[in-house]
């Protein structure tokens, strides 16, 4: 049986080590495909000194299973993405540097890399601001999210990355950052990127889901 506490912690830890977090800022839960449990991590609280009684469980209406900590001021967030994506069963917020740049100004970040396209399901939009932990903020990333997209900015605040599980939230948050990057480095440069077509974006979509890796 997965220890679905641990993999919170070590996700915490992770976003550190992978600089996409600093302190005790973003927040990770992982949904349990089978139960439907939400397991979240508290709020304010260092990662590397968590232990698993400081991980809430709740359900998706947010009725507490267990714990005794305060979670993720974004709770209601994440519990939002989990009713409205149902394939998705992990969620991570970061506040990595390039994409959230391009949340400051406000902006969405398109599809120019064939990892983009592959993986990132649509085009990463930033959401209105809205205050950290309230009910607007949660709304406005759902709405950004859609139904397609596997990442969304908050405006002048962080991203957002889902995936079936953790491990393809965070290669996830891999590509948005290094499309991210890339984005800023053509704007620099005074230039504008040549989009992938629709057509090629489907095809590399499809051909991820049915034919890429070892099945």
């Amino acid at each position: 049986m997965r220890n679905r506490k641990r993999e919170v912690i070590d996700a915490g830890i992770r976003m550190l080590s992978e600089g996409i977090t600093i302190g005790t800022w973003g927040n990770v839960t992982v949904r349990d495909p089978e139960t439907g449990y939400v397991y979240l991590s508290p709020s304010g609280m260092p990662y590397r000194s968590l232990t698993e009684d400081d991980i809430v469980v709740v359900r998706l209406d947010g009725s507490r299973v267990e714990g005794e900590r305060k979670p993720t001021i974004e709770t209601e967030m994440h519990l939002a993405i989990y009713r409205s994506r149902p394939e998705c069963n992990a969620v991570i917020h970061t506040h990595p540097v390039y994409s959230t740049a391009f949340s400051c100004m406000g902006e969405d970040i398109p599809l120019l890399l064939d990892e983009a396209a592959q993986v990132l399901g649509d085009v990463v939009r930033t959401t209105k601001y809205a205050l950290p932990g309230s009910q607007e903020l949660a709304d406005e990333c759902v709405k950004a999210l859609g139904e397609r997209s596997m990442a969304c900015l908050l405006k002048s605040h962080g991203a957002v990355c889902l995936g079936r599980d953790l491990e393809q939230a965070f290669g996830n948050s891999t590509v948005l950052e290094a499309t991210a990057k890339v984005y800023s480095v053509i704007r620099a440069m005074g230039g504008q990127f040549d989009p992938i077509s629709p057509e090629n974006i489907a095809f590399m979509q499809e051909f991820v889901r049915t034919k890429y890796g070892q099945r």
